[in-house]
């Protein structure tokens, strides 16, 4: 009889086990890109370009599913030269919290609120040229339109209106997944200031250009690069430089990475970087962005 109680919990556990694995490979198989761009015939879309719909702070191809939700987490922590005194830089961060959805086919909108500057962002990024495999289109190719309000008070010394406060952004994001490793994009912007609040020079219409890359080095991992080039700029501002690394789980993307910028909303991270990765003003500092999908729009049949 003990025995075989004994057996029956044996069994029982091998079969809760066996289940779990199952649902973590089912987990992984859902973006599992290498897998799936090999299984492709010829001019069906690339998919997983990039593992998430932002590489640091910029916008990707990468487009959420219909019903889809992104909820992302992003901290930039204070320069890593600060010392033992500050945990080099991870007694002060900034943070913003996300929301993002899968609207339809190609379409997805997005929500957040940085605590820099007490600011609230919304956008919406279409997928206009989706690349192909084979002889089909090279390129993806998506528009992006964003805004901006920064609510934190100036104090009456500086009265500030909401509008001279509210930020727009336009991009093209034009990407290539050249091979399954290796993907690269290039990201024209402007963004438009209502009113420059805190800087000198520059102007209210404000151009820049993106370069993203990413390099996979195992199934799971990739190294990511993001700079963006300002065509004009503020005064005693840098351009904004990333380096970090990719963490795909499965059901979360984790990543890592180093930057001199510490705004998370374009306009900011781009125009307003004050801290350079050398020199008398380097501020390289420690940061990460987590994110984990959600299916909220019912079981696909």
């Amino acid at each position: 009889m003990i025995f075989s109680k004994r057996l029956l919990a044996v069994l029982c556990l091998g079969l809760i086990t066996q289940q779990g694995f199952s649902q973590q490979v089912d987990l992984f198989k859902m973006q599992d890109s290498t897998n799936a761009a090999n299984a492709k015939p010829v001019n069906e879309p690339v998919i997983n370009t990039f593992y998430s719909t932002r590489l640091v702070n910029s916008q990707t191809v990468e487009i959420l599913s219909p019903g889809s939700m992104d909820l992302r987490v992003s901290h930039r922590f204070s320069p890593v030269n600060q010392g033992i005194y500050d945990m080099f830089g991870l007694d002060l961060a900034s943070m913003r919290l996300g929301f993002d959805f899968g609207i339809v086919k190609d379409l997805m909108v997005g929500i957040g609120r940085t605590s820099t500057s007490k600011e609230y962002d919304w956008f919406v990024k279409y997928r206009l040229m989706h690349q192909k495999t084979g002889a089909g289109a090279p390129l993806s190719i998506d528009l992006l339109g964003a805004m901006a309000i920064k609510t934190l008070d100036f104090g009456p010394s500086f009265p500030a209106t909401t509008s001279d406060k509210t930020y727009y952004t336009a991009q093209v994001l034009i990407a290539s997944k050249l091979n399954n490793n290796t993907s690269i994009q290039v990201s024209p912007t402007y963004n438009r200031y209502n009113r420059i609040i805190g800087f000198t020079g520059g102007g209210l219409d404000m151009f820049s250009i993106g370069f993203l890359a990413r390099q996979k080095i195992s199934k799971r991992v990739s190294i990511n690069a993001e700079y963006f080039w300002q065509v004009n700029r503020f005064d005693n501002t840098y351009d904004p430089l990333s380096i970090g690394v990719d963490i795909n789980t499965g059901g979360h993307v984790f990543q890592l990475h180093f930057t001199n910028s510490t705004g998370m909303n374009e306009h900011t991270f781009i125009h307003e970087t004050t801290s350079s990765w050398t020199g008398k003003n380097s501020g390289i500092r420690w940061g990460f962005n987590i994110s984990r999908i959600f299916n909220i729009g019912g079981k696909k049949k």
